[in-house]
């Protein structure tokens, strides 16, 4: 795994903005909800660490990852963020139907960052088996009595989110995308 060996949890909270004022949209997938309501868990308590209001947290949710793009920029246009989250989960099956999947929403939400000036995070786990979705989510640790969010993947998106919410302080209006296999955050302005 990119992110193997790295400590994806570690950030300065000193150097965090003011975010209560932010608001911030959940898009989340209903497909794989066990994965996808860990993942949203953590993103809203990411949110709740950079000072965002409870009340300015948005969620919506939609049937599967495929229709991600679809449902943020729906909010986008209806609810007005400051930036959108996407949350979804893909388990490789024995189709090509999971490559279809991962591809289309990959670039859909690639297109809202590049069309829209509202930035569009993409969290969306891609795995081989349920098993690494949930280790992935944060389930191993939630399940040992720990507190979620541990994961590689759930602390590197609950970095992008703060580097979001930090970056939207300074530059209002950038497009974020988050690459979550390689732990990069692209920002495009």
């Amino acid at each position: 795994m990119a992110t193997s060996g790295k400590n994806l949890s570690e950030y300065d909270t000193s150097g965090l903005p003011d975010a209560r004022q932010m608001r911030i949209g959940l898009v989340v997938s209903e497909w794989n909800r066990e994965i996808t309501e860990a993942l949203s868990n953590g993103a809203r308590e990411a949110l709740l660490d950079c000072g965002v209001a409870p009340h300015n947290i948005l969620r919506w949710d939609v049937p599967g990852s495929f229709e991600l793009p679809y449902g943020c920029r729906k909010m986008i246009r209806s609810e007005h963020p400051d930036a959108v989250i996407a949350i979804g989960s893909v388990v490789r099956g024995e189709t090509a139907h999971f490559e279809y999947v991962c591809s289309a929403t990959a670039h859909g939400i690639e297109n809202l960052n590049l069309q829209q000036d509202v930035p569009v995070i993409f969290c969306v786990l891609t795995d081989d088996t349920m098993e690494q979705a949930r280790d992935r989510s944060g389930g191993a640790t939630r399940e040992q009595g720990g507190r979620g969010g541990h994961s590689r993947f759930e602390n590197g998106c609950t970095v992008a989110i703060r580097r979001t919410v930090a970056l939207l302080r300074t530059f209002p209006r950038v497009n974020i995308f988050w690459e979550p296999c390689f732990g990069t955050l692209f920002v495009f302005t």
